[in-house]
């Protein structure tokens, strides 16, 4: 008995549930028109939205060493290359929307070259935000990647 009262309750909770995510009924009251953006917050046109924007950063990546070596770096974008030592790149970046609270993270993975005793190594890697260093892999002593978290 108690097997069955409980099972219809549970259909009923559902069938309750699932009528009111059908429901056409629209809220046209106050608290909703004040939550709508207007149309000067969106520049005039019905349904676009302004983006929130953050102030510009320089970000510089940089990796040392003599030689070619790959590097992956991701910026605005994700690259992979074949590049010629030492290799610098040097990127524009703004956030906007939800990275203004969250962040994003730039890295550069430097490919390996050859050290002093003549074996492979990290080749040192370093990042630049507004021109003060935030990243390096201690003169690729570390064969973690340079990462840093940009935020605004």
């Amino acid at each position: 008995m108690r097997k069955t009262t409980t099972l219809t309750l549970s259909l009923l909770a559902a069938v309750a549930l699932l009528a009111g995510c059908g429901s056409e009924k629209k809220d046209t009251g106050p608290a909703k028109e004040a939550a709508a953006p207007s149309a000067s917050s969106t520049g005039g046109a019905k349904g676009a939205t302004a983006k929130k924007t953050g102030v510009p950063h320089q970000v510089v990546f940089e990796v040392g060493g003599t030689g070619a070596a790959q590097v992956m770096w991701n910026g605005n974008s994700n690259h992979f290359d074949q590049v010629t030592l030492p290799w610098t790149k040097t990127e524009s970046m703004q956030l906007v929307d939800a990275e203004l609270k969250v962040g994003v993270t730039v890295s550069v993975v430097p490919g390996s070259v050859k050290g002093a005793d003549g074996m492979l190594a990290p080749a040192p890697c370093t990042i630049k935000v507004d021109g003060r260093q935030v990243a390096d892999n201690q003169g690729g002593k570390s064969a973690a990647p340079c990462t840093y978290k940009l935020t605004d």
